[in-house]
């Protein structure tokens, strides 16, 4: 793809840290960079569905940042034709009041296209069926701050992506996949796809980790170049 970017895998840490350092250092705020990481997250998808615009994609979101790359996505999809349904795990007013992913579901909340709050008990197999005819599904579901293992409604919602017969786009690392050791915290979404914000995350190349993220495709978010010299040794 025309706007991959290459360099080393690092752990999660060390993201957290060059992500703080774009923050304060440089005073990007942080959602301008998931304003840039959804907007290549939404190229990568349409890569995916060879810029075909009549397709149909389902973003499954969560509730934190990760989610919030989605709702991004989502909007930059919709704004160029795709038909769009997203999909939140919870409730709006569950998303952290003031957030960077709270802005971008109000915008999206003021946009015409389908959106559902997922809220247990449902029935899964119901759920499933409304997105047969789909092309693409991505997962916005849990980022790299994942520590424990996976919990209903998360686990139901990674059972539906998982079965579904089109491609998975997975937003930054595959839901469920720990980013340091590659180890499936009691399941994972399986991606075809990972489109991966920075730095590619050392967990992709461990354990479990090369049987779930599919082709990994890193993009720039904008980290300022003075940061990247301060990467050697850090991997």
């Amino acid at each position: 793809m025309f706007f991959e970017i290459e360099g080393p895998a690092l752990t999660t840490k060390v993201i957290r840290m060059l992500d703080e350092r774009a923050i304060q250092e440089f005073e990007i705020p942080g959602i301008l960079l998931m304003e840039n990481a959804g907007l290549w997250a939404a190229f990568t998808a349409l890569e995916i569905l060879e810029w075909d615009l009549s397709k149909k994609v389902v973003v499954f979101c969560g509730k934190g940042n990760n989610g919030g790359d989605g709702f991004v996505l989502a909007r930059h999809l919709h704004n160029r034709g795709v038909h769009v349904e997203v999909c939140l795990l919870g409730k709006a007013e569950e998303v952290r009041k003031g957030s960077d992913a709270e802005v971008n579901l109000r915008i999206l909340r003021h946009m015409n296209m389908p959106f559902y709050e997922v809220v247990p008990p449902l029935d899964w197999g119901e759920f499933y069926d409304q997105f047969t005819d789909f092309s693409l599904a991505v997962d916005a579901l849990l980022g790299t701050g994942l520590s424990g293992k996976v919990r209903s409604p998360y686990e139901e919602a990674i059972s539906v992506l998982n079965a579904f017969p089109f491609p998975r786009l997975a937003i930054d690392i595959p839901s469920g996949l720990d980013g340091d050791t590659g180890k499936v915290l009691g399941c994972a979404v399986r991606a075809d796809y990972t489109v991966t914000f920075g730095a590619k995350k050392v967990g992709f190349y461990r354990e479990e980790g090369p049987e779930y993220v599919g082709e990994v495709i890193l993009v720039d978010i904008s980290w300022p170049r003075e940061i990247i010299p301060k990467l050697e040794g850090l991997g």
